[in-house]
């Protein structure tokens, strides 16, 4: 790290300086980074990631998402951007810019055909996630987005590592062998000493069309008996919507159901987020 004041967790970190593995581009102006994770695939991860961006972009913020998920890339589909490519000027690597003005770094966005796998190890993926945010002209934003990939392996631990997190949301679903999987993750992160802002809880309940009654499908108990013993925050729960659900065609506008839906869980992340930096800020000063 060779200038902490540029660095989105300047103010809530313990680390010397010389020990610490983070490096910024001086360009960059990041004042939150912000990882989105699951610890498992299949949970709506890169759905609410698309959202979330959105939603803090409607409200003012300037926003971009990093796309991590290497092998398997879905952020461009969900932007609506997957038919542009990363220009590159002057040596510099610029990102996409979505319709809603969300500045967008993806492999997909680099490569001829989306549809093409990425056959890499380890290293050379996680260096790419690196690349992402030192290299990435990513100019002044107040949001940085991580969507990271499922599971606790190579380039969880390089973004937590590498890049200053200001706090993770969990994704995950109220089922029982679904919330084994996420405290696994939930525990990385923690060790990683990153805070968790809180979860969202998706696939939560189908709302009856009829007489508008909340369904819901898993045990609600586990869902409960999860956060507890995890002591985690809530942010909000979820049903199972078409809305949500059409997303990943990447081809939808403002929806007042999807305003509706993720407006609560923005402003509860948003007051979670500031509650932990009050906090650290509390102690630092002690």
């Amino acid at each position: 790290m060779s200038n902490c004041g540029s660095c989105p967790s300047s103010k809530s970190c313990n680390k010397e300086q010389s020990s610490c593995g983070v490096s910024n581009n001086p360009k960059n102006k990041i004042n939150r980074i912000i990882g989105v994770m699951s610890g498992k695939g299949g949970v709506g991860k890169s759905t609410s990631t698309a959202l979330i961006a959105k939603s803090l972009r409607k409200k003012g913020y300037k926003v971009g998402i990093l796309d991590a998920d290497i092998t398997g890339p879905s952020i461009p589909r969900l932007l609506g951007v997957s038919n542009l490519r990363a220009n590159t000027i002057d040596g510099e690597l610029h990102p996409v810019i979505s319709k809603d003005d969300i500045k967008v770094m993806s492999l997909n966005l680099l490569i001829e055909d989306e549809n093409q796998p990425v056959i890499w190890r380890g290293a050379m993926i996680s260096n790419a996630v690196k690349q992402f945010y030192t290299d990435v002209i990513w100019g002044d934003l107040d949001y940085l987005i991580i969507d990271m990939p499922p599971g606790t392996g190579d380039v969880a631990l390089t973004v937590m590592q590498s890049i200053p997190l200001n706090g993770v949301v969990m994704i995950s679903v109220p089922q029982d062998m679904v919330s084994m999987i996420v405290s696994k993750a939930v525990n990385m992160v923690k060790k990683m000493n990153i805070d968790i802002i809180g979860v969202v809880e998706n696939m939560s309940y189908i709302l009856c069309p009829d007489c508008g009654k909340k369904i819901r499908i898993f045990n609600s108990n586990n869902s409960r008996d999860f956060l507890d013993e995890m002591n985690l925050n809530l942010l909000g729960s979820l049903p199972m919507n078409s809305e949500i659900g059409n997303v990943s065609v990447g081809i939808y506008e403002s929806d007042e159901n999807l305003d509706d839906l993720f407006n609560p869980i923005v402003n509860n992340m948003l007051n979670s987020l500031n509650k932990i930096e009050n906090e650290k800020y509390i102690i630092s000063t002690i």
